[in-house]
């Protein structure tokens, strides 16, 4: 962990207010949590700071329903049109709408975020922009659509399972819908910094179109659209599977323990481990415009980012966290310095070489 702990004292300049956290575990124990600059202006950082990770929710999302599906006696074979009779896609399988196959990235109306009625409506009366084995990342609709199959399976939303069958049980400081009583913990999200103009690359050219399928993709769900938003105790609250996470990097990393059954006072099935694991889909994303890889559930490639052959999540800002199940190690970074782009950048690569180092 020596050569860990050089790169991420390597930090970039930090503007007042702005930090980071990592956290690394093997074996149910952390081996090196590391922490710098502030979480807001004059506060500095601790291992106890939580932070929104947006997207790196989709992992403990993803592990509760599939969860929830092995204890119905179910697999990610069943088709989604035995949970959403009217959805758009009944033919499709959970393992495709996790592996982001079933092209509803982005909906033909927008919808609130917090309004899950709103949101069934725009999901029944859009039309699939692909199928599979085409795929696609689905950055928010995928939150609403998996709060909406949870209560057909068990009665209860992400968030409420989360909390009462891992989060609570386990103590982790790992929230899907923050009580309003730790806002006081959270760092407070700061701007990206604009070095010059955006990338003119394709991805942005469509991100930046209003008439864009891909610009939809990232603009459909509303709520959450602003930083001003995101700070605030609804969004902090707001518990959406997609994006709704807070976290500190020692609780995003020991989730990851958990699925690999070494945290032994919670318990997922053997076979949610072997379904996130496993790699469904690789090519081009439809959203992204670039290669990726899913499992059921997560983000397996690009391979630098997952270690040797593990499966994670990127998250929005700069977010990024993962296992490896051949090391058994598993990683979580942590910032509020938002930064451009949807997967994690240089600094993010530098502290995954060093853990393998």
């Amino acid at each position: 962990m020596l050569m860990l702990e050089k790169v991420f004292a390597e930090h970039p300049a930090y503007r007042p207010g702005a930090g980071e956290a990592l956290c690394v575990c093997y074996c149910g124990e952390v081996v090196a949590h590391l922490t710098a600059g502030e979480r807001a202006s004059g506060e500095e950082w601790t291992e106890d700071t939580l932070v929104p990770v947006f997207s790196a929710t989709k992992t403990a999302s993803a592990a509760c329903f599939l969860q929830a599906l092995d204890e119905q006696g179910e697999s990610p074979q069943l088709r989604l049109g035995e949970l959403w009779p009217r959805f758009p896609a009944p033919n499709c399988t959970v393992e495709q709408l996790l592996s982001h196959q079933v092209g509803l990235a982005a909906w033909d109306v927008p919808a609130p975020m917090h309004d899950l009625e709103a949101c069934r409506a725009a999901v029944e009366s859009s039309r699939p922009l692909w199928s599979p084995p085409n795929h696609g990342y689905h950055p928010h609709t995928l939150g609403p659509m998996l709060d909406i199959l949870m209560l057909s399976l068990c009665k209860m939303r992400i968030g409420e399972f989360w909390e009462s069958r891992i989060r609570r049980p386990l103590g982790l400081d790992f929230y899907i819908g923050l009580p309003e009583e730790l806002a006081g913990r959270v760092a407070l999200l700061q701007a990206p910094r604009l070095h010059g103009s955006m990338p003119d690359t394709p991805f942005y050219r469509a991100y930046f179109d209003p008439a864009s399928p891909i610009n939809r993709a990232f603009n459909c769900v509303t709520g959450l659209a602003s930083l001003r938003q995101m700070n605030s105790s609804y969004g902090l609250s707001c518990a959406c599977p997609a994006r709704g996470g807070i976290a500190s990097a020692r609780g995003l990393a020991l989730f990851y323990q958990t699925l690999l059954g070494k945290l032994p006072s919670v318990q997922f099935d053997p076979h949610v481990q072997e379904w996130m694991s496993r790699p469904v889909v690789r090519g081009w994303d439809l959203t992204l415009l670039c290669n990726t890889s899913f499992t059921c559930g997560a983000m397996c490639e690009p391979g630098e980012l997952f270690g040797r052959g593990g499966f994670g999540h990127a998250g929005a800002g700069g977010s990024h966290a993962f296992t490896d199940p051949t090391t058994g190690y598993s990683f979580a970074y942590v910032t509020n310095a938002m930064q451009l782009g949807i997967l994690p950048g240089e600094r993010v690569l530098r502290l995954i070489e060093a853990l393998e180092a």
